[in-house]
């Protein structure tokens, strides 16, 4: 049974005349004959009374017409909701980002194309890198922004920002002066960190290992802008993207780490050889193409 033998049952139901009804579809009345046999077939049962000026319906076809109205407004609605969603012009993104460019790459990238596609809509998610891939992989995203890049087997990217790492420090602390700093000059300190599910928890760890020590971690946190206040009240200093928080006045002064591994790359990244929707192609576009 497909659904348009629900939708044909309901028009045959409402007129209870199978030639009219299938005037009104402009189907063939034999055509109209073998939807409805498919429905009682469904049921296992006779829904209508055979009279001589035409049908009735009987008490389960009356129960029938009630669910089969149901499911085709259901549908319908559903049916429209994609079509809205894959409107290049006002359609839905689905786009999942990470916590640390919440402030930042995000908020810039959006306003910037909402300049040219002020209609459309997005579904955001934040959320740490493995779960932006799993999203990818699962289609609840269309898109991601994520660092570092995922599976070049399996993933596209195009690189949107490289950013510097800086060690954050608290107000008068000694390596507040410095212009540039070695992340082994701060092996004595207690650190402020993101929870260890989130993908920069690995990289700061790495760039500790290759420094020579392992971090003291005073406290962990899911929101940069906590981290910021915590380093600013004192509690420690922290490993973040230079520029990574804004509009805070926590005291905290960012230093650029010394050294070639000291960055890390923040690329939009999407499913390979899965197409994506036309508004998601749209965004897509907008940011791989240069400006004039």
């Amino acid at each position: 049974m497909h659904i348009d033998d629900l939708r044909w049952f309901v028009v045959l139901a409402e007129t209870e005349h199978l030639t009219d009804a299938a005037a009104l579809l402009g189907i063939s009345q034999p055509t109209l004959s073998r939807s409805l046999r498919r429905v009682e077939d469904e049921f296992g049962v006779r829904l209508f009374e055979r009279e001589h000026r035409g049908l009735r319906l009987n008490p389960h076809g009356r129960n029938v017409l009630a669910a089969a109205r149901t499911s085709v407004t259901a549908v319908d609605a559903t049916r429209e909701q994609i079509r809205a969603e894959h409107d290049p012009d006002s359609g839905t993104i689905r786009l999942a980002f990470l916590h640390s460019v919440a402030t930042g790459v995000v908020p810039d990238l959006l306003t910037a194309f909402r300049k040219v596609a002020p209609n459309v809509r997005f579904a955001l998610r934040e959320e740490p890198s493995h779960e932006i891939v799993r999203d990818l992989e699962s289609g609840e995203a269309e898109l991601g922004i994520t660092g570092p890049r995922p599976d070049p087997e399996i993933f596209g990217w195009h690189l949107l920002e490289r950013q510097r790492l800086c060690l954050y420090v608290p107000p008068g602390h000694p390596l507040a002066v410095r212009k540039r700093v070695a992340l082994s000059e701060a092996a004595a300190e207690q650190f402020v960190a993101l929870r260890p599910d989130f993908g920069f928890h690995r990289v700061t760890d790495d760039l500790c290992r290759d420094a020579g020590f392992i971090p003291q971690v005073a406290f962990e946190s899911t929101d940069l802008t906590t981290i910021d206040r915590l380093v600013g009240a004192g509690l420690g200093v922290a490993i973040l993207p230079a520029g990574a928080v804004r509009g805070t006045a926590s005291g905290a002064t960012g230093i650029p780490l010394s050294g070639i591994r000291a960055r890390r790359d923040i690329g939009l990244t999407w499913r390979l050889h899965h197409p994506l929707s036309p508004t998601a192609t749209l965004l897509q576009t907008f940011i791989r193409t240069p400006p004039p």
